[in-house]
């Protein structure tokens, strides 16, 4: 049975799980920033998602079927992720980097299918397989092994977890110092590496260390704007998310355990969801 977000949650090794699960996804960052770039923002995640689960449902007897723009701006307008206008840049980028392709002659315009580069789709594997990697060493389970053994699992659970990520509240309205982040260009990455820095710290202790000092190598080693980056820690720090012990930038920086219960609360959201996908999609 798969896990509910509330015992998520609740689990004691919650936060050093989500640590290493969140390094593993950095190092995806690392190896290929262009592409982690185009899907660094929350709704650019949810139209990455909305994407493969169009290509993924496609029927391999119609080379017309599958992701097209026109499914495509449908299925994002109806969730309210993002505008056409949006939907279109974030296809265009896709396509301008190499990210996908259109098919060859099959349809023309909004009705050409697109398909996912090779590098995408195993980077779309190695996503699922790190949070079902989180999930068994929650309960002890062997999803990931179920994963590696099933025939096409990738495109048995992934459309699952789209579906589900883009009908949960929780995922795409999240609370205050959080939304400030992830609807911001790399914000995600921004959050994660943050938490990965922090302490484990006593339930009554309000100031967490995060293990930061600079934000200029901050910047440099998410390689964003230096400008950009110090505007999203200030409005951080101006909503309580976090702050420093001394000097901006220069003493150790903190994160409220607000801040940090509001990560934690959308991460086991998002693992439930995930968790709901797989026993759907994979557990039989």
């Amino acid at each position: 049975m798969a896990l509910a977000a509330e015992d998520i949650i609740a689990h004691p090794a919650l936060l050093g799980l989500v640590q290493r699960q969140s390094r593993a996804l950095f190092a995806v960052y690392e190896a290929n920033p262009r592409l982690a770039s185009v899907f660094g923002s929350q709704q650019r995640w949810l139209m990455a998602h909305a994407s493969l689960a169009l290509h993924f449902r496609r029927n391999p007897a119609d080379p017309r079927s599958g992701l097209t723009a026109a499914r495509f701006f449908a299925v994002i307008e109806e969730h309210g992720v993002a505008s056409r206008n949006a939907g279109d840049a974030f296809i265009n980028e896709m396509l301008n980097y190499g990210i996908g392709h259109r098919v060859p002659g099959a349809g023309d315009g909004r009705t050409r299918p697109i398909e996912p580069a090779q590098l995408t789709v195993d980077a779309a594997r190695y996503w699922v397989m790190t949070h079902l990697a989180t999930l068994d060493r929650l309960d002890g389970d062997c999803r990931l092994e179920t994963f590696h053994a099933a025939p096409a699992s990738l495109e048995a659970i992934q459309p699952l977890i789209a579906d589900g990520l883009l009908s949960s509240a929780a995922v795409r309205e999240p609370e205050q110092t959080f939304a400030l982040f992830i609807w911001v260009n790399n914000g995600g990455i921004v959050m994660d590496f943050l938490v990965t820095g922090i302490e484990d710290a006593a339930p009554g202790v309000e100031r967490i260390a995060a293990g930061i000092v600079s934000v200029t190598q901050m910047a440099a080693s998410l390689k964003l704007s230096r400008t950009h980056l110090a505007r999203k820690l200030r409005q951080a720090e101006e909503m309580g998310g976090i702050g420093w012990e001394g000097k901006r930038g220069r003493s150790a920086m903190w994160m409220s355990r607000g801040f940090l219960r509001e990560y934690l609360h959308v991460q086991a959201v998002k693992l439930a969801l995930i968790d709901a996908a797989f026993d759907a999609g994979l557990r039989h």
